[in-house]
This record gives C-alpha cells, structure tokens and sequence, in this order.
C-alpha cells in the first residue's frame, strides 16, 4: 500500500514547505551572516593589525631617533667639558713645571718683569689697599691688603708667589684665545699668599671692592670658597678620597662679579714640589650661555626643547620657550636658582633626575591653558665630575633632557592611522552590499526548491500516521534519488522489522526471564558459600586471636617480679597481631623480651607464637647464656620457617634481669633508659643482633650490652607501632616524643608511665589509622 502528497504540499504557514523555507533559509541566512561577520571582523583585524604595525615602527623609530638626539647632544655636551677640562690641565701642567723647576721660574719671572712687553710695575691703591699691575700687561695680577706687612708692602713670600707667577703672562693669553670660547682664565696662590692672577686683564682690585664688600680683609680662600682649599688637602694626603678620580673641580653657577654673567668655573689645584700641600689653583671661567648653545640648539618638531640640569635640579641651560613649557623660573637676583624641583608643573618636578633612566622614553601631562597636553621627555646622564656649591666638594652627574609634544612626535603616526581606518570603513561597506545580493539569490532558489524536497516528505508523513494506528503493512513510493528518496527505503524495512519483532517479542520475553531465573539461583549459591567461608575465617581468627592473648604475661605474675615492677601494653593493628613480647622468671632471674613480626595477621600471630614457646622452652632447659640463647632460638625458628615454607622473620632483643644487673642483647628498637635523677639514654641495638629466621647461625653476629639499673631507672621497651605511629598531618609520633613522654613521668610507678606514654600516643594519633602493632614494656627498679 502507497501513500501520496496529496494537498499537503501547498504553501501555507503552518506547512512543512513554509517551515522549510523558514529553516533553510535561516540557516543560510546565519552562515552568511557568521561568514560575511567574520570577514568583517578580518578586515578590522587587519586594520587593527595594520595600526598597530605601524604604530610600533613609528614608535620604534621615533625611539631611536629620540635615543640617538639625546645621545647626540649628550656627547656635546660632554665634549664641551673635556675639552674645558683639557684646556685647564694644559694650564695646569705647565705651571706644574715651573713650580717643580723653582730656579727656571724665578729667573723666567725675573726676565718678564725687566720687559715692559709683558710686565708692568705693581702700583699700591691707598684708598683700597692692595697693590696692582697697570693696563696694557697681557694679565692682571692683585695683591690683596691682608697679604701686606705693616709697611703696606709685600712681604718675600708673596712677591715670591707674584714673581714666580709671571709666566702665567706666556701661556695664560695662549689658553685663553685658542680652543673653547672662554670669559677668562686665571692663577690664584696658596692660602698663605692668595694673589689672583687673571687673562684678559680688567681692573679686577676695583670690581671686586665694589661687588664682594669686606673681601680684602679675609682670606681668599675662606671669604670665596669656604672648605674648597681643605678639600684638595684632603686629596692630596688621600687620593681615593676625591669624589670623581679626576683633578679638576667644576663650581656650580654664580653671577661673574668682573662681567656680571652668570658663568661655571673649573678649578684645578698644583702642588708643591715636594707634593706635601697646594701651590695654587689654575682656572678658566665659562658663561653659563656658552654652556646653553648646544641644548638650546636642539630642535625636535615644531616646539620641542632641550634642557641641561644638575642632580639637584638646577637647570643650567634651556630656551625660554622651554623654560615656559617646564614651569621654572631664577627668582633670586643673586643665587642662580631654576630647579625642577619648583616647578609649577607636579610631572615636572617629579622627573627622576637622580636615577639611572637613560634612554628612556617617559610620557607625562603637563597643565596647558586649563588642557592636559602629553609631553614626551628622555633623560641622558652625563659623566660625573667633582661639583662644589658651598661646602664639601661632592659627585655631579648632570642629565641633558629633551621634552616634545606628543601631538607633534607622533604626527606621522596618527596621520597613518587616520588612513588605516578610512579605508576599512569602504571595505566594510563594500562586504554589507555584497551580503545582502547574496541573501537575496540565496532566498529565492530556496523557495523555488522547498516544492520538489516536501512533495517526498509529505507521504512519509501519511505512512507515518498509518504506522502509528499499527497498519505495519504501509509501504512508500518515493520516485527520487535524493536523500529523501533513501529516507523512503529505509522506512519500508523499519516498517518490516517493526512487524517481525512484534510477531517474536512474546518468545523472547519468555526466553531472558528464564535466564535471569538461572543467574539469580547461581548468585544465591555463590553468596551462600561466601557467608560460609566467612565465618569460618573468622572462627579461625577468633581462636588465634585468643591463644594469642592466653600466652601474654598475667598482670599477677608482672606484680610478683621481685625488686622490679613491670607494665605492658599490646594492640594489634589487625585481628592477630606480629608484636611479641613476654616475661620469663627463673627463681630470681628475669628475662623479658621484645619482639616485631613482619607484617601482622594471622601468620605473623603464629611466628610470634613460635617465639613464645621457644624462649619458654629454652629458659626451662636452665640455658643462661644471652648470646647462646639468641642463637638457639633462631635456629629453631629458622627450621620452622624452612618447613611451612614462610617469608616471615623478626627483630628480637632480650633483657637478662638478676641481682640488680641488666644484660642486653639482641637487635631491634632503641632501648630508653630513665635514670632516677631524670636523664636519659638511648641505647642502640643495631650490633646486638640480627633478624630471627633469616640465616640459621647468627651466633656471629650476637653479642650483649650490660645496663646499670639503679633503685629507680626505668627502662623502656617498645616496637616500631610507637614511633611510626601518624599524627593528623601525617608526622610520625618519633623517638624524641616517647623519651619525653618517659622522662616527665620518671618519679611514677612502671604502670602509670606505661598509661601516661599511651595516653600521650592516643592523643596524638587521634582519629588517623593504626597502621602497624603497638607493643610497650616499662621496667622499673624498685
């Protein structure tokens, strides 16, 4: 029987045709939405990516350009000072010599003074008191008044110092007018004669009284320079003293008092010929201008600076663009005084000058008209030299800085950005319009083809139905050879198989019951013959168990044990335990032994059992001998373990009590002894013995320890279940733990230290497993 499509095929919204198309073409709809979204979401990654790769190679090149520029400028700047510095040891060096030639000076200063070409006479100023050279000499030179004797002359030393100085008339003029651009290069004497020597020549006497009142009544050195000339002496008795390991001394800024400027000096001291104290300083003075023409010509974008600074944030140079922009200012008319660190700008303040930051590129937002503006700042420290500002001679490191608007730095950046994005924007406008034409073709061949697929499904439905009201006879005829087609077939065999297993289901239930029936009957057998088995394990169990209790020591006869009293305690791990332990007595002699069975169980309970009996039997024969007994009772031991074809053994010691004497021998556990007075010892046993049951003649290998046992001792006993015993973290209870257990109840008798060390053990175990036999014996003097 067939079954058609009937009307079920027209277009309505409740018919398969509608929910098709409604199907397929949401699905269709999705996946292009999914991939025309992920191609979206590409071309913006792209363009993410895109920016981001150029943003990290203009970062990067606007980075080294930064480094390079900064670097750039710092060795100017560096240069600078060392070809200052160079130009100072020059001076330096060769009025060195003079002074390490003192003959060659004085006659080359005596033949400048008879030339009127580079001499002129000193001529004494009564109303200022000092004496001075005329115009026209090649240097000033001045004598100040505190140098002058009570004639108002100059005293030997210092005409000395005067004359021996006039070469400086040769080589100051040279130093001066070759190489750096400097305001002026001078000699200052020793404290003892102070006398300024100076190139170009100015009425320098005249300048100094007006500017530096009271100067001429007080040393040099001191009224100037407080602690500059003690600095040196410092230097020269110990040379690992100078700050920086060169000789030259920079001065921090200070206004030129000839000049007016705002100028550096660079000092360098010269020494006695016999190198004991100073000779004098050479200098050479540059304007703080000359210093800010290399920072000042840096030029990075449209506005941005660079600065010169000390450590302590003075800034030495700067343009007054940059001096705006940074927040800084000299507000006092006679100290130099334009820090950072007062800056109206809190970043700017904050820039770490101290610290080793070269080359790194730092942001920070500065206040521009009420708008946070970004500013990029790199900071390049320059090479230390020795720097004195008004007191001990210190280490300088001053730091060329250069700061841009980030807008500016980075106006290539944003600009390659801004064109990244405006061509993602068409692309992604291009994709939109290509997604929707899709959709549109996509929908219309959909509905086109939803007609041919349901005309098949339909009559599946109806044999459906037909199925459901149990006609297994139905049967479809689907003439295509599509899936649905397929779908046909295979509804024609489930129709087949339905109505074969309908027609065999009654039999097969009949046939898994009988078998169920039969694996029930085998299950209640097989339980049967385990209860059984059971009880008689624990029957068996229950009699070893008991045995093993009957052949333990009586709390009567360990009462009776003359001149000791005796406690023990015994807890298998396991229904039958492998801990042995007993008490022989032999008229006045005691011997007690302790024992550990490997493992436990019931075979281990039998091995222990064998001991037992053994030892009682080998007392009985009157065998008093430690080491021949140890031996004996292995060998018996060993021939039963040889028999029953037994892995088993056991560690195994003896204690030989008789007339207040304790012999020890056998190896097992550390024996503890608690003297009277509450001292311990702790005896080992390892070359005492050897395991029992291993070799059948250990007689070489035992040997016995005697043990003082005074009125009082005790002695304690125990297997490896004390002091492996675990805690609740997983510690083990140990040794240590036992002994002070012992040691704190020693006064007590044998049967309270016994339940005192239980308690304390119980206590520590709490609620973990008892893993292993518990054996303990305390033995105490009377």
């Amino acid at each position: 029987m067939s079954a058609k499509g009937g009307n079920s095929s027209r277009f309505g919204l409740r018919s398969f045709r509608a929910k098709f198309v409604l199907v397929v073409g949401g699905a269709v709809l999705f996946d292009l939405l999914i991939s025309g979204g992920l191609a979206l979401w590409n071309v913006n990654r792209l363009s993410v990516d895109a920016t981001q790769q150029v943003g990290l190679g203009l970062t990067k090149a606007t980075g080294e350009y930064l480094h390079n520029y900064i670097e750039t400028t710092a060795e100017r700047t560096d240069l600078l000072l060392d070809q200052v510095h160079t130009e100072v040891n020059i001076l330096a060096g060769s009025t060195q010599a003079l002074i390490d030639h003192p003959q060659i000076a004085a006659t080359v200063g005596e033949a400048i003074e008879r030339d009127p070409t580079f001499s002129t006479p000193l001529t004494y100023n009564p109303s200022s008191n000092w004496w001075q050279n005329g115009a026209g000499d090649p240097s000033a030179v001045t004598v100040w008044g505190y140098l002058l004797n009570a004639t108002k002359n100059l005293p030997p030393d210092v005409a000395k110092v005067v004359r021996d100085s006039t070469a400086f008339n040769i080589f100051g003029p040279a130093v001066q007018a070759n190489g750096t651009r400097k305001l002026q290069v001078y000699y200052i004497g020793p404290k003892s004669a102070p006398i300024l020597r100076s190139t170009p020549y100015t009425d320098q006497g005249t300048t100094f009284d007006r500017v530096y009142p009271g100067h001429n009544a007080t040393n040099w050195w001191d009224f100037f320079f407080p602690q500059l000339y003690e600095d040196w002496q410092r230097w020269l008795k110990d040379p690992a003293s100078k700050p920086v390991d060169e000789k030259i001394t920079t001065l921090s800024p200070y206004k030129d008092g000839v000049t007016g400027k705002l100028i550096v000096s660079f000092f360098e001291p010269v020494w006695t010929k016999d190198r004991k104290d100073l000779a004098g300083v050479v200098g050479a003075d540059l304007t703080l201008d000359q210093m800010a023409d290399i920072v000042q010509s840096v030029k990075i974008a449209d506005t941005g600076f660079a600065f010169l600074a000390m450590s302590n944030g003075n800034v030495l140079a700067v343009t007054p663009e940059g001096e705006k922009t940074l927040g800084i200012g000299n507000s006092s008319p006679t100290v130099f005084d334009r820090s950072l660190r007062k800056s109206t700008d809190a970043a700017v303040a904050a820039l770490p000058l101290d610290q080793n930051n070269d080359g790194v590129i730092q942001t920070i937002s500065l206040d521009r008209n009420g708008e946070k503006v970004n500013y990029i700042v790199v900071l390049k420290k320059l090479r230390p030299t020795n720097m004195w500002s008004a007191g001990p001679i210190t280490k300088e490191t001053m730091t060329v800085g250069i700061v841009v608007p980030e807008h500016e730095i980075y106006a290539t950046l944003i600009a390659a950005q801004d064109s990244i994005s405006k061509a993602t924007n068409r692309i992604l406008l291009y994709q939109l319009a290509a997604i929707f034409v899709a959709l549109c073709i996509v929908f219309a061949a959909v509905f086109g083809l939803s007609k041919r697929i349901t005309a098949g499904l339909s009559a599946l439905a109806g044999a459906a139905r037909k199925l459901q009201a149990k006609d297994y006879s139905v049967r479809v005829h689907i003439p295509t050879k599509d899936e649905v087609g397929e779908v046909g077939v295979a509804f024609n065999r489930m129709a087949e198989e339905i109505s074969y297993h309908t027609e065999n289901l009654e039999k097969l239930v009949e046939d898994r019951t009988r078998d169920l029936e039969s694996a029930n009957l085998e299950i209640s057998s097989l339980n049967e013959q385990l209860r059984s088995e059971n009880l008689r394990l624990g029957a068996e169990l229950d009699v070893a168990r008991q045995i093993q209790k009957m052949v333990l020591p009586k709390e009567r006869e360990l009462a009776a044990m003359p001149g000791v009293e005796i406690a023990a305690y015994m807890r298998p791990a396991d229904e039958v335990g492998g801990d042995y332990y007993d008490v022989l007595r032999d008229g006045k002699k005691l011997k007690v032994g302790i024992g550990d069975v490997t493992g436990h169980g019931l075979e281990s309970g039998v091995l222990m059992l064998m001991v037992q009996s053994v030892a009682r039997a080998l007392q009985e024969t009157g065998e008093n001998n430690p080491a021949q007994f140890l031996d004996r009772l292995n060998r018996a031991i060993f021939k039963n373990l040889e028999r029953t074809n037994s892995d088993k053994h056991l560690s195994l010691s003896f204690l030989d009590y008789e007339d207040g004497k304790l012999t020890l021998s056998g190896q097992h556990e550390e024996v503890v002894v608690v003297r009277a007075g509450g001292g311990v010892e702790r005896i080992d046993t390892i070359d005492l013995g050897f395991p029992i049951g291993l070799e059948k003649d250990i007689s070489p290998f035992v040997a016995t320890r005697n043990i003082a046992f005074a009125s009082g001792d005790v002695v304690v006993l125990h297997t490896d279940g004390v002091t492996e015993a675990e805690g609740g973290k997983g510690e083990l209870f140990g040794l240590d733990r036992l002994v002070e257990s012992a040691r704190q109840r020693h006064g007590s008798s044998a049967e309270e230290i016994k339940n005192g060390i239980i308690q304390d053990l119980m206590d520590y175990i709490g609620t973990s497993k008892i893993h292993d036999d518990i054996t303990l014996v305390v033995i105490r003097h009377r």
